[in-house]
């Protein structure tokens, strides 16, 4: 990761165990934005840090702001589960997957803070950068598993 780009955004390495390789030589073309759906950050990394959980992403974003690096971007983070676009069925083998710090459906799901918004969308314009992403390719979890999943929500700008 570039340092100057960890700087600016505050990225703070939390590293998960819960990852793997890209399979079939698969590299990232998408990026999935996520709301984490606990009451707080804190419960959030402790899920994706969790290896009995098998849950993780390349990002969190907390509601201060605060971006947590949790897996490397070469490798394959276990964010989509069961998800499906444009024919691709491992959506976690092609994309980036940020979780955004919400206590969503299951605790009282909030309108999300400006601060943690502008880090989101600076973290995003990065990522899309260093990967070409292009714009429509940066997708919501409701997007790719529509039948099980509704964030980040309505509420999500």
């Amino acid at each position: 990761m570039n340092p100057a780009f960890c700087m600016a955004m505050k990225i703070i390495s939390h590293p998960s165990p819960n990852f793997g390789p890209r399979k079939d030589g698969k590299t990232p073309r998408h990026l999935i934005l996520h709301y984490t759906d606990t009451k707080t950050g804190a419960d959030a990394l402790k899920i994706m840090c969790d290896p009995e959980r098998q849950v993780s992403a390349h990002y969190m974003a907390d509601d201060n702001g605060d971006i947590y690096q949790l897996v490397d971007e070469s490798m394959r983070a276990w964010h989509a589960g069961q998800s499906y676009w444009e024919g691709e069925s491992d959506i976690n083998s092609t994309s980036i997957g940020v979780e955004i710090q919400n206590p969503g459906h299951s605790f009282g799901y909030q309108p999300f803070p400006d601060v943690q918004i502008s880090a989101v969308i600076e973290l995003c314009k990065a990522i899309c950068a260093r990967h070409d992403i292009k714009p429509w390719h940066v997708l919501a979890h409701s997007d790719i598993a529509s039948d099980r999943k509704q964030d980040p929500g309505h509420l999500f700008p």
